[in-house]
């Protein structure tokens, strides 16, 4: 696991993201998917919305997935486990990265048939403490025909940008930095399940 982090942190100083394999085994990924059914099935999820504060509101044409929340302070024993090697994420990018990553905020989330989410970066003026975007997928399996790729634009430094699509294939780890990598949710063509979160220099 410790050349993994090293791998991981490395990856974020020289390149700004990075995407691991089988960060999660498959009998843990396929019991944190449960899991995401389960309280899927009993109504937990709503739709999510853009902006903060006063400014909060749904708008489909910019996002359609659906998100539950995680509380912190009541983490299910498999949720708890997956902050336990986030945890390792954030203190191997602090080591190489120095960026003051101190707490983790994270919720599951639900792309239906038909959902999208448009170019966007993760960090704006409101939440300007999100630094590091961190993306575990939990899909049983895809293929490139079933849509929904992860699109990041990828600055260049002749100011134009690289595109790379990243297939969210189950127990594959996407982490990059967030106020860095504008991107986007491709429309799906099958139900997209991960858990999406964040690293912040906030308590």
């Amino acid at each position: 696991m410790e050349e993994l982090l090293d791998h991981i942190s490395a990856e974020i100083y020289q390149k700004s993201y990075v995407v691991v394999d089988g960060f999660v085994d498959e009998e843990f990924r396929k019991a944190l998917l449960e899991e995401q059914i389960a309280l899927l099935n009993q109504g937990k999820f709503r739709h999510a919305a853009v902006g903060v504060g006063e400014k909060k509101q749904i708008r489909t044409e910019i996002r359609n997935d659906q998100v539950l929340w995680m509380d912190a302070e009541d983490l299910s024993p498999l949720q708890a486990e997956y902050w336990e090697k986030v945890e390792g994420v954030r203190q191997a990018v602090n080591q190489r990265c120095f960026l003051g990553l101190r707490s983790f905020e994270s919720h599951f989330a639900r792309y239906p048939i038909g959902s999208f989410y448009v170019r966007h970066l993760d960090q704006f003026q409101a939440v300007p403490h999100r630094l590091v975007t961190v993306i575990l997928y939990l899909n049983d399996s895809w293929t490139p025909a079933d849509g929904g790729a992860l699109r990041m634009y990828l600055p260049q430094e002749d100011g134009s940008e690289l595109v790379e699509d990243i297939l969210p294939l189950g127990g594959r780890l996407v982490v990059f930095l967030s106020g860095e990598i504008p991107h986007e949710v491709l429309p799906t063509n099958k139900e997209r399940i991960s858990i999406t979160g964040w690293l912040r220099n906030i308590d």
